[in-house]
């Protein structure tokens, strides 16, 4: 594995032993603002530190982007589509108790997307078809701006308000939305059974790794397979 990504993993260890005793560990937040700025561009890390999102990115055209492989589930624009509606629905309805940032901007006009939810249940005709027609360009900038809100949100808890529960009431206003496709509503409750702290450490930082890992292994499969 690149030592980048090694260092990752070891990285997410120390956060989430100090995500869970923060009184002895007063660094969790800039631990968590250090491995979250890495599974994003590195236009969200004023230090411009190694980017897993710009080691995917590298060198690839739009074509491939949009591309699914061959008994493959995903593309590469589905991958980052999906990512920052996880991020956003998660760290603004679920933390902050806010609306979702992709309701503030228009951001799904802007990506000239009609699905209001994450796309964990989309069938592969709809993957294919979401993945055809997104505008790129304002994907990506929908992700920046979700990691960019889930920077102010992580500056403004409070070390006691980890251990909280996520509130039930939030949950329900993530269903009532349709942010959540009702076929997919095993993830509120599995949201549902999460601490804040147990949230920080899934949907803004370790599932961006566990996809972008996917996301290179499509990169390199298609280089291989033009």
């Amino acid at each position: 594995m690149n030592i980048h990504r090694t260092v990752w993993n070891q990285q997410h260890q120390r956060l989430k032993a100090a995500l869970s005793h923060p009184d002895k560990h007063p660094d969790w937040r800039h631990l968590f603002i250090h491995q979250h700025a890495q599974v994003h561009s590195s236009q969200l890390s004023p230090d411009k530190e190694w980017s897993f999102e710009d080691e995917v990115m590298l060198g690839l055209g739009d074509d491939t982007l949009r591309r699914i492989p061959g008994r493959g589930e995903h593309s590469i624009a589905w991958i980052l589509f999906h990512l920052a509606r996880i991020e956003d629905v998660t760290m603004n309805m679920l933390v902050a108790g806010n609306i979702q940032l992709v309701e503030e901007d228009n951001w799904l006009e802007k990506m000239c997307v009609s699905i209001v939810d994450t796309g964990n249940t989309l069938s592969q005709k709809e993957i294919a078809q979401l993945s055809q027609t997104i505008a790129l360009g304002a994907l990506r900038a929908y992700r920046l701006s979700v990691g960019r809100r889930t920077c102010q949100l992580i500056n403004q808890l409070t070390p006691g308000e980890l251990h909280r529960l996520v509130d039930r009431t939030r949950l329900e206003k993530v269903r009532l939305s349709g942010a959540i496709a009702s076929d997919a509503s095993g993830i509120l409750d599995y949201w549902g059974k999460r601490t804040i702290a147990g949230l920080l450490l899934m949907p803004p930082t370790r599932h961006c790794f566990l996809h972008l890992n996917e996301a290179l292994k499509i990169k390199h499969y298609l280089s291989k397979n033009n």
